[in-house]
């Protein structure tokens, strides 16, 4: 099977086609970031500990089985695709001295592990940019780098609470719940801060380092909200479907179960086309109901009076009533697994198909950045633990079969 925008030989065709990454993370927030730069043609080397990233044993995600077969584990796989692996001990330090050799020859560096790990097994940006000067160095955090909570341990639901997203987010019965996105907006937040200096190094010829938070990059995200917020010193309120200030910036169920949301900002503009789509030429001209003001004044009775209208019909015919009356924005509120299926998500290749080595032919999320001339490419899935060892140490490093025997047998590689 042909992998998504890889050349004749599988080998990268990216805008980052021949550059090293050096990808010391664990979880998700770092190796999403590296999977990122690994689909745009970087090189990434996976250094894991002799006992593996924890997410390999991520057994359920959300409930959801996260084990299959044969040791494959699909919460690991998703984010490491397209990446080398060795396996290290660095509290031994010959571990440490071939960490350094592999940052001497690499272009990026990227580490999420709490502040002060790094500097203590010697692989810290000051240790490392004296072995290689122009060195680009990630680092992930909780909180950022600097301030009181610098040190404490995070992941994305700390940082989704921090950051004020899930009180947002919370349903109308005052219980926040989790917004499942802090590491994923995270990871893509440090892609962002390393390509940057990827591009500063080129035009002035100095490496960095970068550093991105969970709690920055979700306040960020939130960007429209707390900009809002801030200016106005005011805080957004939780908005149930029922009591949303924007009768057409909501989402409606049909009458097979099925959800339709509408995303118009403008409601004076769009109301006589969702007037005509229901089959209510006369919410037109009724006073509570034939402006933006008065729909606001009124809109628990505006949304409960389109509600028993959009219970009427199944989604499907909605969807045909909706194209036909004009130039709405909505779209139907899609499940996952429903995405497999979407023409537009085959079409852009947001996901794709690929033999994998275990589980056969099977369906995986691209990167979603389209580029003329220099494709995004998957070209293998995610490494075996410790899987590429000897070929990184032999090929890259210069290490022979005797040196390899050597490190098994006192355990600073597998």
């Amino acid at each position: 099977m042909t992998t998504n925008g890889a050349n004749a030989n599988h080998h990268p065709t990216g805008p980052l086609s021949g550059m090293r990454v050096i990808d010391w993370t664990m979880w998700q927030f770092g190796p999403v970031s590296t999977m990122m730069l690994a689909d745009l043609g970087a090189e990434v080397i996976k250094v894991e500990s002799l006992d593996g990233d924890h997410g390999r044993q991520f057994g359920r995600v959300g409930g959801v089985l996260s084990d299959l077969p044969e040791g494959v584990n699909a919460y690991f796989e998703g984010m490491n695709r397209n990446k080398y692996g060795i396996a290290l001990d660095l509290k031994n330090p010959k571990g440490r001295e071939i960490m350094r050799k592999l940052a001497s020859k690499s272009d990026v560096f990227v580490e999420n592990f709490r502040k002060g790990v790094a500097e203590r097994l010697g692989v810290g940006y000051d240790d490392l940019k004296e072995v290689n000067p122009t060195i680009i160095y990630g680092s992930a955090s909780g909180y950022g780098p600097e301030g009181p909570d610098s040190t404490k341990p995070a992941f994305a639901l700390t940082g989704e609470a921090r950051s004020g997203a899930m009180w947002w987010s919370g349903p109308d019965n005052n219980t926040p719940y989790a917004v499942g996105i802090a590491d994923q907006a995270a990871g893509i937040m440090l892609s962002y801060g390393i390509l940057g200096a990827i591009v500063a190094r080129e035009r002035y010829g100095h490496g960095q380092r970068v550093d991105v938070s969970h709690l920055g990059s979700m306040i960020w995200t939130r960007g429209m909200q707390n900009g809002i917020s801030l200016i106005q010193d005011a805080e957004f309120q939780r908005q149930d479907w029922r009591h949303a200030g924007n009768v057409l910036w909501n989402y409606y169920e049909c009458a097979d179960g099925e959800w339709i949301a509408f995303s118009m900002s403008q409601g004076d503009r769009y109301w006589p086309a969702m007037c005509r789509a229901m089959d209510k030429l006369e919410w037109m001209e009724d006073e509570r109901f034939n402006s933006l003001e008065a729909r606001y004044e009124n809109r628990d009775l505006v949304i409960e009076s389109m509600a028993e209208v959009f219970k009427t019909r199944p989604r499907a015919e909605w969807e045909v009533r909706l194209a036909d009356a004009g130039d709405l924005i909505y779209e139907k509120v899609q499940r996952t697994l429903e995405l497999r299926d979407d023409p537009q998500v085959k079409r852009n290749g947001y996901m794709i198909d690929f033999d994998h080595p275990v589980l056969g032919d099977s369906e995986w999320l691209q990167t979603p950045v389209s580029y003329s001339k220099n494709p995004v490419t998957t070209r293998k899935m995610a490494p075996a633990h410790g899987e590429d060892t000897e070929t990184i140490l032999i090929d890259m490093l210069g290490y022979d079969w005797e040196d390899i025997a050597e490190l098994q047998e006192e355990r600073v590689i597998l």
